[in-house]
């Protein structure tokens, strides 16, 4: 799946690039993968992040004398934010993300301090469309400042296209058709708060405006997709928007992980995977996200439904979620199912020949990661565009099916026999079957999208040109 560089990377004077990621990992990863595709075009490039967060960055960037990380200092004494917690995933409650993301608005002053003394250098900024702010600065020194989303053309183009239809209906879960795809048809429940609701003010609600009038404001935007996958969305948000760039897959930019490598080199989980491969035994991997809280009983559900499936899986859980089921459940699935309970390289899993099936949240980078490696999709959402995607995997792209809640309704509870017959059916039933066959077809084009030649490899030689071309 290696990606190839482009022939622009004989340019002169090299292109120096600012890239600020938002502290979160579902954030940092895919603007890392970019950073390997733009030092591939042999641009420069200067990553801002945190003490608490440049571990990660440096650990996930080849050694290249092309590219700095500087650190900016994390605020302190944020209401409600621990000490140490520089990045989303160590927030006790997405209820923190407010008080997070206003925060670190403090740290513009240190990146302003910083950027001054290298803006002479710099061509362009590329920052996440949450760090709305870095657009005022990236003014200040007269940078282009581009606005990086990790969502799909697809959410954003629905979600634009509802927003006027959204405070109308009386029930959240009150289907509508939107104006300009009126063969989609949504509820005021395929979105999160506070979109779900006919009120729709209140702080999230202004902090969403404020980032989407800077992201209009900037001289154009990132989208981690490829044209092929969603192009009436991707024409649509063009036409309502500036300049855009279709740039993904951005993960298949990654080197791909080492198949071969001896026993006592490989983590327990691949060890575990390698023996169901043997054992000629499909699992399922099944992870939910680091952001999402799931209720017990919901967790419940989902062991008690694998248990009765009798399908092997590989589950990844949160820290808060292992106490949850009842002290013989890991006993009884133990020559079936494995319980993981720290961080994971989710793509070596998916890329594994032993995985066949995905139970996911349907964040847009997992969606990604699935089609990627050829793996369906049991599209299980949680929050945010999550919704969409699942809409998207489900009825757009027909790579996945959606879990069945007990009312029909996205956000509804989730029974362990629906979620027992949607197991057994994609992992063994002739859906399965239809599903990998398609899921095969969309990864074939995501790999020519992202070669040389491809729709992704040419749209990222395009901005890097309008860039250099100034």
């Amino acid at each position: 799946m290696a990606v190839l560089s482009s022939s622009s990377s004989s340019r002169a004077p090299k292109l120096h690039m600012v890239l600020f990621p938002f502290m979160s990992k579902g954030h940092t990863i895919p603007l890392l993968h970019l950073a390997r595709l733009l030092l591939d075009r042999g641009v420069l490039i200067t990553i801002f992040t945190t003490p608490g967060n440049h571990p990660f960055i440096s650990h996930s960037l080849p050694g290249t004398e092309n590219i700095s990380i500087i650190d900016l200092p994390f605020p302190e004494n944020i209401p409600g934010i621990p000490p140490g917690a520089e990045s989303t995933d160590k927030l006790s409650s997405m209820s923190l993300f407010l008080p997070f993301v206003n925060g670190i608005k403090c740290m513009q002053r240190f990146f302003e301090e910083a950027l001054e003394k290298i803006h002479s250098q710099v061509s362009c900024i590329i920052s996440d469309g949450f760090l709305h702010w870095t657009l005022q600065s990236a003014s200040k020194f007269g940078i282009p400042r581009v606005s990086f989303y990790g969502m799909s053309n697809y959410a954003n183009a629905v979600s634009m296209d509802a927003a006027a239809m959204l405070s109308i209906h009386e029930s959240p879960d009150e289907p509508f058709t939107l104006p300009s795809f009126p063969s989609i048809t949504l509820t005021r429940n395929h979105f999160d708060d506070p979109f779900d609701k006919r009120d729709q003010k209140g702080p999230y609600f202004d902090f969403i405006i404020e980032s989407t009038i800077a992201t209009v404001n900037s001289f154009g935007f990132l989208v981690n997709s490829f044209y092929e996958l969603e192009k009436p969305y991707a024409d649509h948000y063009r036409g309502l928007n500036n300049k855009s760039w279709n740039v993904g897959p951005l993960c298949l930019a990654q080197p791909p992980n080492p198949k071969h490598l001896p026993s006592d080199e490989k983590p327990e989980w691949i060890l575990w995977l390698d023996q169901k491969l043997a054992e000629a035994r499909p699992v399922l991997y099944i992870a939910f996200g680091s952001q999402a809280k799931i209720s017990s009983a919901q967790l419940k559900e989902i062991a008690f439904g694998l248990e009765e499936a009798k399908v092997s899986f590989f589950w990844v859980v949160k820290k808060s979620e292992e106490e949850v089921w009842d002290d013989g459940f890991e006993d009884r699935v133990k020559e079936r199912g494995i319980i993981v309970k720290e961080w994971v390289d989710q793509r070596e899993i998916l890329e594994h020949d032993a995985v066949q099936g995905f139970l996911s949240h349907c964040g847009w980078n997992s969606v990604l990661e699935g089609i990627c490696a050829e793996v369906p999709i049991v599209a299980w959402p949680m929050m945010a565009d999550q919704f969409l995607n699942a809409k998207m995997v489900e009825e757009e792209i027909k790579i996945g099916v959606r879990v069945n809640t007990v009312d029909g309704t996205p956000k509804g509870f989730v029974r362990r026999e629906s979620l027992k017959n949607t197991v057994v059916e994609v992992m063994e039933g002739e859906k399965g079957k239809e599903l990998r066959d398609k899921v095969k077809e969309v990864a074939e084009e995501a790999r020519k999208a992202m070669a040389e030649g491809g729709s992704s490899w040419h749209e990222l030689n395009g901005i890097v040109d309008e860039i250099h071309m100034g």
